[in-house]
């Protein structure tokens, strides 16, 4: 039977309502060791959504990141979430780029984590038996795919035709997403079971649409991030006291927003998906959006300004419903 595989088990199709389709529900405290319980932080945040009809949530966080540690063991956390806020939650996996991965990933070739990725989708993450509803968010860095991240994207691939799961990536700031395709189509993964990721962070529109004119479907899952920092590890040297430079991005979602629905009067609704990718180390960054409503912010605020800008309802289903759970949903 065609199913969803949520936290708390198979789920039909046609229960779920509206989706966020890529967040990290164990990752909103603004940093670690703070003493606040990462459910009830998840719990709290849910809150709400379903007066707009938000009932499903899908945790991308991969190994060792993203509040995933390194042996995924506390995704058993998200069953609690999901059975204390009643919602369906969808626990992907992955590894991340090399740099905030596991020695244990970081030695891996593609064959190890082939086999990891279809053990937690049939028998369960890190020993846990939650089994995983998706692959991803599989990951390329900025402006280059390094060694360890095409063994990632391969051995997700691979995974994918073990369980049949899609495949949901992670573009730094939207680049790379051609490069990550031209991979995945030499493993024989069809498109319409492949996402990739952030591609409402590339700054040139162009582009997104030669990226959807192969077929693929694509997410514009950073909605509410308007100002980011762009990860990096923390120096191999202390840095001498006083000021330092980072890298930072800005893009506002009134660009988002104008971005988007002029793409949607293109006629590409059918692939494209929405989230909001929320951490709390980034909330702070962005105070009127994810600092005020959090993960309600998409569908209270953002739809609000595609309606503004002539997205129709039907068009907004597609978005947040018809083509997340099409993603999610695996045969037998």
């Amino acid at each position: 039977m065609p199913h969803v595989q949520t936290v708390l088990g198979p789920v039909e199709p046609a229960r779920l309502g509206r989706v966020l389709s890529h967040e990290h529900l164990l990752c909103l405290a603004p940093g670690p060791g703070l003493g606040q319980d990462p459910v009830d932080l998840a719990v709290a945040a849910l809150r709400g959504l379903a007066a707009y009809g938000v009932d499903t949530v899908v945790d991308l966080s991969p190994y060792g990141d993203a509040g995933r540690d390194a042996d995924g063991a506390n995704v058993e956390l998200l069953r609690e979430v999901a059975r204390r806020s009643g919602l369906h939650i969808i626990a992907g996996t992955a590894t991340y780029r090399a740099e905030f991965s596991p020695a244990w990933v970081r030695a891996a070739g593609v064959a190890e984590l082939t086999r990891r990725f279809v053990a937690d989708a049939t028998r369960g993450i890190g020993g846990t038996g939650v089994r995983a509803g998706i692959l991803g968010e599989q990951p390329t860095g900025l402006d280059e795919v390094t060694a360890h991240e095409e063994t990632g994207l391969r051995a997700a691939a691979r995974a994918h035709h073990q369980t049949g799961l899609a495949i949901n990536t992670h573009t730094t700031h939207g680049t790379m997403a051609l490069e990550q395709l031209a991979i995945l189509d030499q493993e024989g993964v069809p498109r319409d079971r492949v996402v990739l990721g952030h591609l409402d962070n590339h700054p040139e529109l162009d582009y997104v649409r030669r990226v959807l004119d192969t077929g693929v479907n694509i997410a514009f899952d950073s909605v509410g991030k308007q100002c980011w920092d762009l990860r990096t590890p923390p120096p191999a040297r202390t840095p001498p006291d006083g000021e330092y430079r980072k890298r930072a991005l800005h893009q506002a979602d009134l660009t988002r927003a104008d971005r988007l629905a002029r793409l949607v009067d293109e006629g590409y609704a059918e692939q494209i998906l929405l989230s909001q990718d929320l951490t709390g180390s980034q909330s702070y960054l962005n105070p009127t959006t994810h600092g005020q409503w959090g993960y309600r912010y998409l569908p209270a605020v953002f739809t609000g300004m595609l309606t503004e800008r002539g997205v129709g309802e039907a068009q907004l289903t597609a978005m947040l419903r018809t083509n997340p759970v099409r993603l999610l949903t695996v045969d037998g």
